[in-house]
Protein backbone atom coordinates (compact mmCIF):
# COMPACT_ATOMS: atom_id res chain seq x y z
CA UNK A 1 0.00 0.00 0.00
CA UNK A 2 1.36 3.33 -0.94
CA UNK A 3 2.22 6.32 1.98
CA UNK A 4 -0.95 8.40 -0.18
CA UNK A 5 -3.48 5.45 0.19
CA UNK A 6 -2.53 4.93 4.02
CA UNK A 7 -3.07 9.07 4.38
CA UNK A 8 -6.63 8.62 2.84
CA UNK A 9 -7.40 6.29 4.26
CA UNK A 10 -7.23 7.95 7.55
CA UNK A 11 -9.33 10.69 9.68
CA UNK A 12 -8.19 14.53 8.77
CA UNK A 13 -6.32 16.47 11.06
CA UNK A 14 -8.59 19.54 12.47
CA UNK A 15 -7.20 23.08 11.38
CA UNK A 16 -6.04 24.84 13.87
CA UNK A 17 -7.71 28.08 15.13
CA UNK A 18 -4.52 29.30 16.44
CA UNK A 19 -0.90 28.78 15.15
CA UNK A 20 1.41 28.32 18.40
CA UNK A 21 5.28 29.31 17.47
CA UNK A 22 7.69 27.27 19.98
CA UNK A 23 10.70 29.51 18.46
CA UNK A 24 12.10 32.41 20.67
CA UNK A 25 12.44 36.09 19.87
CA UNK A 26 14.27 39.47 20.86
CA UNK A 27 12.24 41.07 23.25
CA UNK A 28 10.66 43.95 21.52
CA UNK A 29 7.39 45.59 20.14
CA UNK A 30 5.90 45.32 16.94
CA UNK A 31 2.87 47.64 15.14
CA UNK A 32 0.97 45.67 12.22
CA UNK A 33 -2.64 46.15 10.83
CA UNK A 34 -3.50 48.70 13.69
CA UNK A 35 -2.16 46.64 16.89
CA UNK A 36 0.70 47.16 19.03
CA UNK A 37 2.10 43.22 19.45
CA UNK A 38 5.34 41.50 20.99
CA UNK A 39 7.72 40.27 18.71
CA UNK A 40 6.55 36.74 19.05
CA UNK A 41 2.83 37.55 17.79
CA UNK A 42 3.75 39.62 14.45
CA UNK A 43 3.12 37.19 11.97
CA UNK A 44 3.20 38.28 8.11
CA UNK A 45 0.72 35.68 5.84
CA UNK A 46 2.79 32.99 3.36
CA UNK A 47 0.62 34.57 0.60
CA UNK A 48 2.11 38.35 1.03
CA UNK A 49 4.31 39.25 -1.80
CA UNK A 50 6.68 40.53 0.55
CA UNK A 51 7.08 36.89 1.89
CA UNK A 52 7.11 35.14 -1.36
CA UNK A 53 8.77 37.34 -4.03
CA UNK A 54 10.85 39.51 -1.82
CA UNK A 55 8.62 42.69 -3.23
CA UNK A 56 8.86 44.84 -0.01
CA UNK A 57 10.91 47.97 0.97
CA UNK A 58 12.03 48.90 4.37
CA UNK A 59 14.30 51.16 6.29
CA UNK A 60 16.20 50.88 9.27
CA UNK A 61 16.56 53.33 12.59
CA UNK A 62 18.57 53.27 15.70
CA UNK A 63 17.50 55.13 18.76
CA UNK A 64 20.43 55.43 21.14
CA UNK A 65 20.64 56.75 24.43
CA UNK A 66 16.33 57.65 24.16
CA UNK A 67 16.65 59.70 20.99
CA UNK A 68 16.30 58.76 17.39
CA UNK A 69 19.24 59.31 15.42
CA UNK A 70 18.66 61.16 12.17
CA UNK A 71 15.42 59.68 11.67
CA UNK A 72 14.08 62.26 8.76
CA UNK A 73 16.17 60.82 6.59
CA UNK A 74 15.37 57.20 7.15
CA UNK A 75 11.33 58.22 6.93
CA UNK A 76 12.95 60.21 3.43
CA UNK A 77 14.30 57.16 1.83
CA UNK A 78 11.41 55.19 2.95
CA UNK A 79 8.88 57.46 1.55
CA UNK A 80 10.86 57.28 -1.51
CA UNK A 81 11.50 54.03 -1.82
CA UNK A 82 7.61 53.34 -1.77
CA UNK A 83 6.59 56.11 -4.23
CA UNK A 84 9.15 54.20 -6.44
CA UNK A 85 7.49 50.82 -6.02
CA UNK A 86 4.35 52.04 -6.30
CA UNK A 87 3.49 51.57 -3.21
CA UNK A 88 0.75 53.41 -0.72
CA UNK A 89 0.02 53.04 2.77
CA UNK A 90 -2.84 54.47 5.28
CA UNK A 91 -0.51 56.14 7.21
CA UNK A 92 1.45 59.45 6.99
CA UNK A 93 4.82 61.27 7.61
CA UNK A 94 3.74 62.05 11.30
CA UNK A 95 1.93 59.20 12.05
CA UNK A 96 4.50 56.33 11.32
CA UNK A 97 7.23 58.97 13.11
CA UNK A 98 4.44 58.25 16.15
CA UNK A 99 4.24 54.67 15.93
CA UNK A 100 8.09 54.21 15.24
CA UNK A 101 8.40 56.15 18.29
CA UNK A 102 5.50 54.38 20.69
CA UNK A 103 6.96 51.07 19.46
CA UNK A 104 10.30 51.93 21.37
CA UNK A 105 8.43 52.65 24.43
CA UNK A 106 6.58 50.22 24.81
CA UNK A 107 9.35 47.92 24.22
CA UNK A 108 10.82 50.14 26.91
CA UNK A 109 14.46 50.14 24.89
CA UNK A 110 16.78 53.14 25.32
CA UNK A 111 19.06 51.96 22.97
CA UNK A 112 16.89 50.07 19.77
CA UNK A 113 17.31 48.96 16.51
CA UNK A 114 13.78 50.22 14.84
CA UNK A 115 12.47 49.11 11.05
CA UNK A 116 9.51 50.40 9.37
CA UNK A 117 8.12 47.82 6.54
CA UNK A 118 5.82 48.35 3.62
CA UNK A 119 5.26 45.09 1.99
CA UNK A 120 3.26 44.69 -1.37
CA UNK A 121 0.97 42.27 0.42
CA UNK A 122 -1.71 40.31 -0.74
CA UNK A 123 -5.06 39.93 -2.91
CA UNK A 124 -8.20 37.83 -1.97
CA UNK A 125 -8.25 35.90 -4.64
CA UNK A 126 -3.69 35.62 -4.69
CA UNK A 127 -4.27 37.13 -8.17
CA UNK A 128 -0.67 37.98 -9.79
CA UNK A 129 -1.27 41.49 -10.38
CA UNK A 130 0.52 43.40 -7.60
CA UNK A 131 -2.21 46.42 -8.81
CA UNK A 132 -5.06 44.07 -6.35
CA UNK A 133 -2.59 43.54 -3.32
CA UNK A 134 -3.43 45.63 -0.03
CA UNK A 135 -0.30 47.18 0.70
CA UNK A 136 0.60 46.12 4.34
CA UNK A 137 2.79 48.42 7.28
CA UNK A 138 4.90 46.78 9.69
CA UNK A 139 7.29 48.45 12.34
CA UNK A 140 9.08 47.14 15.33
CA UNK A 141 11.63 47.76 17.21
CA UNK A 142 14.27 45.29 19.32
CA UNK A 143 17.83 45.57 21.23
CA UNK A 144 20.04 47.84 19.45
CA UNK A 145 22.61 45.26 17.62
CA UNK A 146 25.68 45.97 15.73
CA UNK A 147 27.50 44.28 12.92
CA UNK A 148 31.21 44.41 14.78
CA UNK A 149 30.90 43.80 18.07
CA UNK A 150 32.87 44.91 20.63
CA UNK A 151 36.04 42.96 20.55
CA UNK A 152 35.86 43.91 16.73
CA UNK A 153 35.66 47.01 17.47
CA UNK A 154 38.63 47.54 19.18
CA UNK A 155 40.91 45.34 17.33
CA UNK A 156 39.23 46.14 14.19
CA UNK A 157 37.32 43.57 11.41
CA UNK A 158 38.53 40.68 9.59
CA UNK A 159 36.85 40.99 6.02
CA UNK A 160 37.23 38.65 2.89
CA UNK A 161 36.25 39.96 -0.77
CA UNK A 162 33.44 37.29 -2.17
CA UNK A 163 33.88 36.79 -5.45
CA UNK A 164 29.89 37.15 -5.69
CA UNK A 165 28.45 39.93 -7.75
CA UNK A 166 26.11 42.40 -6.58
CA UNK A 167 23.01 42.77 -8.30
CA UNK A 168 23.25 45.67 -10.95
CA UNK A 169 21.41 48.72 -10.84
CA UNK A 170 19.65 48.08 -13.97
CA UNK A 171 17.98 44.92 -12.51
CA UNK A 172 17.13 46.19 -9.02
CA UNK A 173 17.61 50.22 -7.97
CA UNK A 174 20.05 49.69 -5.24
CA UNK A 175 18.68 53.39 -3.72
CA UNK A 176 15.56 51.52 -2.75
CA UNK A 177 16.05 49.51 0.37
CA UNK A 178 15.09 46.11 -0.16
CA UNK A 179 15.26 42.62 1.01
CA UNK A 180 17.11 41.08 -2.45
CA UNK A 181 20.03 39.59 -0.15
CA UNK A 182 20.92 36.17 -1.82
CA UNK A 183 24.42 37.62 -3.12
CA UNK A 184 24.92 39.30 -0.10
CA UNK A 185 24.64 36.30 1.95
CA UNK A 186 26.60 34.46 -0.08
CA UNK A 187 29.13 36.49 0.26
CA UNK A 188 28.73 36.30 3.90
CA UNK A 189 29.10 32.47 3.35
CA UNK A 190 31.93 32.97 1.34
CA UNK A 191 33.88 34.97 4.13
CA UNK A 192 32.95 32.24 6.67
CA UNK A 193 34.19 29.53 4.63
CA UNK A 194 37.50 31.70 4.18
CA UNK A 195 37.84 32.43 7.91
CA UNK A 196 36.61 36.11 8.21
CA UNK A 197 34.34 37.48 10.12
CA UNK A 198 32.03 39.16 7.52
CA UNK A 199 32.52 40.31 3.65
CA UNK A 200 32.39 42.18 1.02
CA UNK A 201 30.93 41.58 -2.61
CA UNK A 202 31.91 43.07 -6.00
CA UNK A 203 29.96 45.04 -8.73
CA UNK A 204 29.64 44.19 -12.45
CA UNK A 205 33.14 45.32 -13.11
CA UNK A 206 35.36 43.53 -10.40
CA UNK A 207 35.22 46.59 -8.36
CA UNK A 208 34.11 46.59 -4.50
CA UNK A 209 30.79 47.33 -4.28
CA UNK A 210 29.30 46.67 -0.31
CA UNK A 211 28.69 44.14 2.41
CA UNK A 212 25.52 42.51 4.01
CA UNK A 213 23.86 46.03 5.17
CA UNK A 214 26.78 47.98 5.12
CA UNK A 215 28.95 50.70 2.85
CA UNK A 216 33.12 50.65 3.13
CA UNK A 217 35.67 53.37 3.14
CA UNK A 218 38.78 53.97 2.25
CA UNK A 219 41.46 56.47 3.77
CA UNK A 220 44.95 56.72 1.82
CA UNK A 221 46.72 60.14 2.42
CA UNK A 222 44.24 61.96 4.12
CA UNK A 223 41.41 61.21 1.53
CA UNK A 224 38.76 59.23 1.81
CA UNK A 225 36.47 57.13 -0.91
CA UNK A 226 33.72 54.77 -1.15
CA UNK A 227 31.98 52.50 -4.03
CA UNK A 228 29.62 54.79 -5.65
CA UNK A 229 28.48 52.26 -8.35
CA UNK A 230 25.16 50.08 -7.28
CA UNK A 231 25.44 50.40 -3.59
CA UNK A 232 22.28 51.49 -0.95
CA UNK A 233 23.60 54.65 -0.54
CA UNK A 234 23.43 53.95 3.54
CA UNK A 235 22.78 56.52 5.51
CA UNK A 236 25.63 55.94 8.13
CA UNK A 237 27.44 56.44 4.58
CA UNK A 238 26.25 60.16 4.13
CA UNK A 239 26.53 61.00 7.73
CA UNK A 240 30.47 60.22 7.09
CA UNK A 241 29.88 62.74 4.03
CA UNK A 242 28.64 65.05 6.54
CA UNK A 243 30.96 64.87 9.33
CA UNK A 244 33.97 65.01 6.73
CA UNK A 245 32.36 68.36 5.76
CA UNK A 246 32.53 69.61 9.32
CA UNK A 247 36.06 68.71 10.02
CA UNK A 248 36.89 69.91 6.63
CA UNK A 249 38.27 66.15 4.92
CA UNK A 250 38.19 65.17 1.36
CA UNK A 251 36.10 62.34 0.95
CA UNK A 252 34.50 61.32 -2.68
CA UNK A 253 32.37 58.28 -4.33
CA UNK A 254 33.64 56.44 -7.07
CA UNK A 255 35.37 53.08 -8.13
CA UNK A 256 37.57 51.01 -5.61
CA UNK A 257 39.40 47.90 -6.80
CA UNK A 258 40.47 45.30 -4.28
CA UNK A 259 44.46 46.77 -4.46
CA UNK A 260 43.04 49.76 -3.89
CA UNK A 261 41.10 48.71 -1.03
CA UNK A 262 43.88 46.60 0.41
CA UNK A 263 46.32 49.26 -0.01
CA UNK A 264 44.82 51.61 2.00
CA UNK A 265 45.82 53.32 5.01
CA UNK A 266 42.64 52.65 7.26
CA UNK A 267 39.19 50.88 5.76
CA UNK A 268 36.20 51.17 8.10
CA UNK A 269 32.66 50.27 7.01
CA UNK A 270 29.41 52.43 8.06
CA UNK A 271 25.73 50.98 9.02
CA UNK A 272 22.89 52.00 11.33
CA UNK A 273 23.89 49.22 13.05
CA UNK A 274 27.15 49.78 14.59
CA UNK A 275 28.09 53.41 13.44
CA UNK A 276 31.59 53.32 12.02
CA UNK A 277 33.29 50.65 12.13
CA UNK A 278 37.27 49.78 11.64
CA UNK A 279 38.82 46.72 9.53
CA UNK A 280 42.03 45.61 10.41
CA UNK A 281 42.52 42.42 7.75
CA UNK A 282 41.04 42.27 4.11
CA UNK A 283 41.65 38.77 2.80
CA UNK A 284 45.31 38.07 4.26
CA UNK A 285 46.26 41.60 3.46
CA UNK A 286 46.59 43.45 7.20
CA UNK A 287 45.40 47.35 6.43
CA UNK A 288 47.72 49.71 7.31
CA UNK A 289 50.32 49.12 10.28
CA UNK A 290 47.30 46.78 11.84
CA UNK A 291 45.29 49.20 13.89
CA UNK A 292 42.94 51.65 13.84
CA UNK A 293 43.40 54.51 12.54
CA UNK A 294 43.52 58.01 13.07
CA UNK A 295 41.21 59.15 10.75
CA UNK A 296 38.58 56.18 11.92
CA UNK A 297 39.03 56.89 15.63
CA UNK A 298 38.24 60.76 14.58
CA UNK A 299 35.05 59.98 12.97
CA UNK A 300 34.01 57.70 15.24
CA UNK A 301 34.61 59.50 18.26
CA UNK A 302 32.40 62.78 16.58
CA UNK A 303 30.00 60.31 15.10
CA UNK A 304 28.26 59.08 18.34
CA UNK A 305 28.88 62.50 19.98
CA UNK A 306 25.93 63.69 17.07
CA UNK A 307 23.66 61.25 18.88
CA UNK A 308 22.98 63.87 21.31
CA UNK A 309 22.96 66.80 18.85
CA UNK A 310 19.45 68.14 18.87
CA UNK A 311 20.10 68.69 15.36
CA UNK A 312 20.60 65.20 14.45
CA UNK A 313 18.20 63.23 17.01
CA UNK A 314 15.00 63.13 18.31
CA UNK A 315 13.59 62.03 21.53
CA UNK A 316 11.51 58.83 22.04
CA UNK A 317 8.12 59.96 24.28
CA UNK A 318 8.62 57.12 26.76
CA UNK A 319 5.46 58.75 29.11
Amino acid sequence: MTLAAVEAATTLPAIEQRHCDPRHYPHGVAFMDDQYLPMSEAKVSVLDWGFLHSDATYDTVHVWDGRFFRLELHLDRFFRGMEKLRMKLPYDRSEIEKILSTCVALSGHKSAYVEMICTRGCSPTFSRDPRQSENRFIAFAVPFGSVANKEQMERGLHVAISNTVRIPPKSIDPTIKNYHWLDLVKGLFDAYDYGAETGLIVDINDNIAEGPGFNVFTVKDGRLKTPAYGVLAGITRQTVFDLCDELSLPVSAGDIDRDELKGSDEVFITSTAGGIMPVSKIDETVVGDGKIGALTRQLTELYWKKHADPAWSTPVNYA
